[in-house]
């Protein structure tokens, strides 16, 4: 078919716009370089608490060098290390082990925050209790050598045979006399909420009254007990001033109010450290990496 001069025109006015697109294709096939891009942000925001673990359950067979790696990966801050436990850290270490210890962790990400005992004061055995004590002298000395903060102890129930006001009165000396022991090592004495009557916060608060030593103070330890009486909010508040260190069970459970936990303890400007004390896993530190998501999104950091 001929091509009429109108036609024509048309077709190389198309032509020569369509240059441009072509060249621009053209040129796609040599990309510019492209600008380094940084990493993404992580979406958690800081948080004020600190989040750890106890070696209790999650941790009870790693040593001291697998600790440290797996809380680094999980972003754990911080270790209550139990006594008893494959870790080894235990008053028979010697001034060199024990400075080996303490090198190890303030070489790492990871604080040895504490270590937890099993150490309580309620015994009517007036010698046993002596022991108890003298006993926990010599850990309070280990936690100060291997810097650690702090040592936790707890008491473990009520003789029947004795008055209740009678054993929480002893509780509370003992815990004074200690107290009064570790601000002299520049250590912290942390009451846990443990054991059978032990474990409500009126007898808490009764103890820690009668202790009256800045140096000894409250592990919390998110007990169903702590919603007995005139409820959580009450016992919380009526405990804010002691609080020295918590322990949480695991973040899912829907018999604990963990979320308003986390919100009241951000609300009373506590600072320190929240330890999972949850069973083992075959895969622990992916665990901890969804317990570290869920404690940061109970407090509207994720």
């Amino acid at each position: 078919m001929k091509t009429n001069r109108r036609q024509f025109l048309t077709s190389t006015a198309l032509s020569l716009a369509s240059l441009p697109l072509l060249s621009s294709v053209a040129l796609g096939a040599e990309p510019k370089a492209k600008k380094a891009t940084a990493p993404l942000p992580s979406l958690a925001k800081k948080s004020a608490l600190k989040l750890g673990t106890v070696s209790y359950n999650l941790a009870m067979d790693w040593d001291i060098p697998t600790i440290i790696a797996n809380c680094t990966e999980a972003k754990f801050e911080g270790v209550e290390l139990r006594t008893t436990h494959q870790h080894g850290v235990e008053v028979t270490l010697s001034p060199q082990q024990r400075a080996e210890v303490k090198q190890r962790f303030a070489d790492s990400p990871v604080a040895l925050a504490s270590l937890g005992s099993a150490f309580d004061y309620h015994t009517p055995d007036q010698a046993k209790l002596k022991r108890d004590i003298a006993a926990t002298k010599e850990y309070i000395v280990l936690a100060r050598d291997v810097g650690a903060t702090g040592i936790k102890v707890r008491p473990n129930g009520l003789p029947k045979e004795v008055p209740v006001e009678k054993t929480l009165e002893q509780i509370g000396r003992s815990l004074r006399e200690l107290g009064e022991f570790a601000q002299a090592h520049g250590q912290k004495i942390f009451l846990e909420v443990h054991g059978g009557g032990t474990s409500l916060l009126p007898n808490i608060k009764t103890i820690i009254t009668v202790a009256n030593h800045p140096s000894a103070g409250v592990c919390w330890n998110s007990n169903a007990t702590d919603l007995a009486g005139n409820g959580f909010d009450y016992n919380l508040d009526q405990m804010k001033n002691s609080i020295l260190t918590v322990h949480m069970r695991d973040l899912y459970l829907e018999d604990y109010p963990f979320r308003k936990l986390l919100t009241s303890l951000n609300g009373i400007g506590y600072n320190g450290f929240c330890f999972a004390e949850i069973p083992g896993s075959s895969d622990p530190v992916r665990i901890m990496k969804y317990y570290r998501s869920l404690w940061l999104a109970y407090q509207g950091l994720l």
